[in-house]
């Protein structure tokens, strides 16, 4: 049966009590299944469908995927299923990924982190015309440290446009972008209650951020947003109210930035952070943690249920997907990939802060490259200052040109994105050497997404364990094929799967003696 099939009619089916037989009937999580007792009273068996003659010990309703999670998650966003495909930057993930995801009543958000402004524009435009009144959509604000400017005109193009959800990530401090992006539009509701014009989904994970985005926000920020102009008196008082983000995404181990903290660690601790919060402001609504990063396989994504999550948001596998902006080739070495085949490595947009980021490693050198880069930063204060037998091997190796010919590429990119970077690197020679190294980073992004084949070994391709787990669990079964890779197959197939597991360990805890095959699931095509 597929994963959007109605229910039918209940057949009658005997009992069966060998594993062969239990394991075929844990599958069929779309019935009432009852646990039976053989003639001599001993013996565990299943039955189901209608309820059989003879003793039953016990009985477990229907399960459908889509009851997995909080009910109140897909009643705030008006989908059917908690299920998330996050934001990868640079327009990885795309307006057809988030189209089709929003189709199969699940959430998609665009990837608009690295992108240009007009890049964000006409991405939003197209979704809008796309999906018309449909809300279950969104476009990803990524904190910008280095670019406050571009950080709060994304969030005003994306309130300007009526963007109807934002992904909120990598922030460690509240900004005015993200509270402006939370404010914007609150109003009372006629039960009296606070409504949201825009809902964030905040990507986190730290407690201490965590608080920040449970909390309402603070008093400083919505003043000064008021006193620019950007919000009224009223959205600020009724800010003052709320939390900032009314669903939490928690972040474990992922591709991308990341702590690399386990999930079974981190969402509890947050959750019991969450309740303590809402506590202490006596929200009237509940607010949503969902649970990201290391999501390739079912039994992961029934872990992240069972552990409390409301939601679970993908990422590093569906950049396989047939809707992800990766070249082929990128999407072949991701497919190669296992989960020891990643590495930490410089980020470009936080690179003098020495934050990394987790990618590919497997048929890329760009971890190292980016590494030797870092450690050539952090030891001198200049392009000049580097020794010549240095420099000669950093422009050689990695950079593929001399220094100065990569600073004015720089240079040019500069003037044009924001001129007082230009002018700040002129005065300040550290600044022009980290503009110069990020140039390399940003570049081997862009040659992954373009499919550059001659600068293949500097590909940048951001990818967590999930990758490596997925394509063991999918070798050898349709999704192996990369044509038969769509996001919403990778979604339903993750969502079945996790369904029957989780139905597989209800039936342990009764004491149904299941063989091993009854804790797995094979991909298949769903509709």
């Amino acid at each position: 049966m597929s994963v959007l099939a109605a229910p039918r009619a209940l057949a009658v089916r005997p009992p069966v009590f060998s594993p062969e037989g239990i394991a075929d009937r844990v599958r069929l999580i779309r019935e009432p299944v009852h646990v039976v007792s053989g003639p001599d009273g001993r013996e565990l068996g299943l039955a189901t469908g209608a309820p059989p003659d003879g003793p039953v010990l016990g009985t477990l309703p229907p399960l459908y995927p889509e009851w997995l999670g909080g009910r109140t998650f897909c009643e705030a966003h008006g989908v059917r299923f908690p299920y998330v495909a996050g934001e990868m930057a640079n327009g990885i993930a795309t307006t057809g990924m988030v189209a089709a995801m929003a189709r199969a009543e699940m959430i998609g958000f665009f990837g608009a982190g690295g992108l240009p402004l007009p890049e964000v524009e006409r991405a939003v435009h197209s979704l809008a015309h796309e999906l018309g009144s449909r809300t279950n959509w969104g476009v990803n604000l990524i904190h910008s440290p280095a670019e406050p400017e571009l950080e709060w005109r994304v969030a005003e193009l994306l309130l300007r446009c009526g963007v109807p959800r934002i992904s909120v990530s990598a922030f460690m401090e509240l900004t005015p972008a993200v509270v402006l992006s939370s404010a914007r539009g609150l109003r009372r509701g006629a039960d009296g209650g606070v409504v949201r014009r825009t809902r964030l989904l905040a990507k986190l994970s730290r407690p201490e951020v965590a608080e920040r985005f449970l909390s309402p926000a603070p008093t400083a920020l919505l003043d000064l947003l008021v006193a620019r102009g950007s919000l009224t008196r009223e959205e600020a008082a009724l800010a003052a109210l709320v939390p900032v983000a009314e669903d939490i995404t928690v972040e474990a181990d992922s591709g991308g930035h990341t702590d690399n903290r386990p999930l079974s660690v981190l969402l509890p601790r947050i959750a019991a952070l969450r309740d303590t919060v809402c506590r202490r402001f006596g929200y009237r609504r509940p607010v949503r943690l969902g649970a990201a990063g290391g999501l390739g396989t079912p039994d992961a994504v029934a872990a992240a249920f069972a552990l409390g999550a409301s939601y679970v948001v993908t990422g590093s596998v569906n950049q396989t997907a047939v809707e992800a902006g990766l070249s082929d080739e990128a999407k072949a070495m991701l497919c190669d990939a296992d989960v020891a085949d990643v590495a930490m490595a410089p980020s470009a947009d936080m690179f003098e802060l020495g934050v990394k980021l987790q990618v590919l490693s497997r048929g890329t050198m760009f971890a190292r490259r980016a590494g030797r880069l870092y450690t050539a930063y952090r030891d001198h204060g200049s392009l000049e200052e580097i020794p010549q037998a240095l420099r000669t091997a950093i422009e050689r190796d990695v950079l593929g040109a001399p220094f100065e010919e990569v600073w004015q590429r720089t240079r040019a990119f500069w003037e044009e994105r924001d001129p007082a970077e230009t002018v700040r690197a002129e005065a300040d020679p550290r600044h022009r050497m980290a503009l110069v190294f990020r140039w390399y980073l940003g570049s081997s992004s862009r040659w992954a997404i373009t499919g550059e084949s001659a600068r293949r070994a500097d590909y940048q391709i951001w990818c967590g364990p999930a990758m490596g787990a997925f394509n063991r669990w999918a070798a050898g079964t349709f999704l192996a094929e990369p044509p038969h890779r769509s996001v919403t197959q990778i979604a339903l197939n993750l969502l079945e799967g996790a369904a029957t597991l989780t139905r597989a360990h209800q039936l342990r805890t009764y004491g149904v003696p299941l063989p091993s095959e009854a804790f797995t699931y094979t991909p298949r095509e769903l509709a």
